[in-house]
């Protein structure tokens, strides 16, 4: 199924690394104008010379005001990915009000004024548009260690459906997609140990991690007019682990 972007613009955020940096190149492969957001100069710097014509923008999502002011001037978007994403391995008991708060600013919080900017073009330029919110399996199942993670992402699969609701009789659909783990540099820090690799593809019927692609390729489709009745969905990528 071939997917073409060509006149199409697209924002995405956490655009530096992983899943958003291979987002950014596959929307500019398929002729896509983008425009890339990350925190991290460095990264958007090089993805300039892989990408050539990208738009960047550097901004920590965490600061509420310093986004709107960087995303104010962005120009009209149809098409937003909301990737930016923090994960840190804790117990429980290691929860630090500090660590809850910066994880549900990225996780969760940063996809409203993003998407507001976003939106309010959109509405005016009279256009139908699409957003995809990248949330995960641990929205909906525990995962050791990553439980402020799972919650934030929690709030996110509901912040898409009442996004959804609401955008829809503008013709704005707003998905998600709820990936297992993925073999960026990510996933690879937080799970590496082997014996906790077995035990948690033990209970996958596929019996293996997401590659990057399998996300992408995900993304690209719930953008397009391909899932033009799709929308408050949460599409599991999840090798099968949920029906369990």
């Amino acid at each position: 199924m071939e997917i073409n972007f060509k006149g199409h613009r697209a924002l995405v955020t956490g655009a530096g690394k992983g899943i958003g940096r291979e987002t950014v190149k596959a929307l500019w492969a398929s002729g896509a104008e983008v425009v890339a957001l990350s925190r991290t100069a460095e990264d958007l710097e090089t993805l300039k010379q892989e990408c050539p014509g990208v738009e960047t923008v550097c901004v920590d999502l965490a600061d509420w005001p310093a986004t709107e002011a960087a995303l104010s001037s962005v120009g009209p978007v149809d098409l937003l990915v909301n990737n930016a994403g923090v994960a840190e391995e804790q117990s429980f008991l290691q929860i630090t009000q500090n660590s809850f708060d910066r994880c549900f600013a990225i996780n969760t919080r940063a996809v409203i004024p993003v998407s507001q900017i976003v939106v309010r073009q959109m509405i005016e330029r009279g256009v139908s548009g699409s957003i995809v919110n990248v949330s995960s399996q641990a929205s909906q199942s525990a995962v050791k260690n990553l439980t402020v993670y799972g919650a934030s992402k929690a709030a996110l699969d509901m912040l898409t459906k009442g996004m959804a609701l609401e955008l829809g009789p503008q013709k704005i659909r707003v998905n998600c997609v709820n990936p297992t783990v993925v073999m960026t540099r990510m996933g690879r820090e937080h799970w590496h140990d082997p014996k906790k690799v077995a035990e948690f593809l033990s209970q996958m019927p596929l019996g293996r991690f997401a590659e990057v692609e399998d996300v992408i390729n995900s993304i690209l489709f719930l953008l397009s007019d391909k899932s033009a009745m799709i929308t408050g969905s949460c599409l599991n990528l999840d090798g099968g682990c949920l029906t369990s």
